[in-house]
């Protein structure tokens, strides 16, 4: 997979290498996503898919990048180490351009929300974008965690983009009977927890790592607004689908938003801006 630089306005686009006889281009945005409970799969008219695009998108968000055209020869997104460390890692390494054009943002004006039995999602006005996240799981080893956090001035890279992936014992029993995750290794690209045991090799990377990782989820999947937001996300044991409809809701919902160009005090509080390569987690 190879990230390359666009012009300004372009967005967020994949480009199916390996696709010849069909469109190879899939936006990154909330009206393409196909909604499965264990990943974001993007899905164009032509049915060219790209799945597991979480973690890049938190990652370019993370790093306040708006423009990129993702070049991949295969279905999903690499897994890595199961967070967004080396993805961001590569990126600041690399370095950033910044363009001659001004940033649109997405404000929310009023509460939106949706619910799917007990999980919810919430955006709210806010100022900058704020993430509140709150689990509650039978595990004893993840048991019930929350963690909220302002997303300005390099906070995801600090705080959240090496925070893994994460499952249950039962999932990957039930996962690899039906043929799935067979090349998955626990520690090595997600957590596994089975009641009060932790499977993860060296160890958790942040005592409440699950949430964080639930928080880089939800700033992959509200990157696909198409712009950044300024509000206020609350989760509760929400997931994939329940952001994707909350954008949905959203964006139904013409008087809940609002495009505005950025100006400079705006722009201070985006995600990404002032980041630093020496302020990655040492793990990537």
């Amino acid at each position: 997979m190879t990230v390359l630089p666009a012009t300004p306005d372009h967005g967020i686009w994949f480009r199916r290498t390996d696709v010849t006889d069909r469109d190879a281009l899939i936006p990154a945005r909330f009206d393409v996503v196909n909604q499965s409970p264990l990943c974001t799969k993007l899905l164009n008219k032509a049915g060219t898919d790209v799945s597991t695009v979480e973690h890049i998108m938190a990652a370019l968000a993370g790093c306040g990048i708006h423009n990129a055209l993702i070049d991949i020869d295969g279905p999903e997104v690499p897994i890595l180490d199961g967070s967004s460390a080396q993805f961001v890692k590569a990126l600041l390494s690399r370095g950033l351009r910044q363009q001659g054009e001004p940033v649109r943002v997405l404000q929310i004006l009023k509460p939106v929300e949706v619910r799917k039995g007990e999980a919810w999602a919430r955006l709210t006005p806010a100022d900058e974008l704020r993430i509140d996240f709150h689990i509650d799981f039978v595990d004893a080893a993840i048991g019930v965690q929350e963690k909220g956090l302002q997303m300005a001035n390099g906070a995801f890279v600090r705080e959240l983009s090496d925070s893994r992936t994460f499952c249950r014992r039962s999932d990957v029993e039930w996962m690899q009977a039906n043929g799935l995750a067979l090349g998955g290794v626990p520690g090595e690209n997600a957590v596994v927890f089975d009641g009060a045991l932790v499977e993860s090799g060296k160890g958790l990377r942040h005592a409440d790592e699950p949430v964080r990782h639930k928080m880089l989820d939800a700033l992959g999947d509200l990157a696909l607004a198409g712009a950044p937001i300024l509000g206020h996300y609350t989760g509760y044991r929400a997931g994939h689908a329940i952001t994707n409809d909350l954008l949905r809701a959203l964006f139904a919902q013409p008087d809940a938003y609002r495009l505005v160009t950025c100006d400079d005090s705006m722009l201070a509080r985006l995600p990404g801006v002032g980041v630093h390569l020496n302020e990655i987690p040492a793990v990537a």
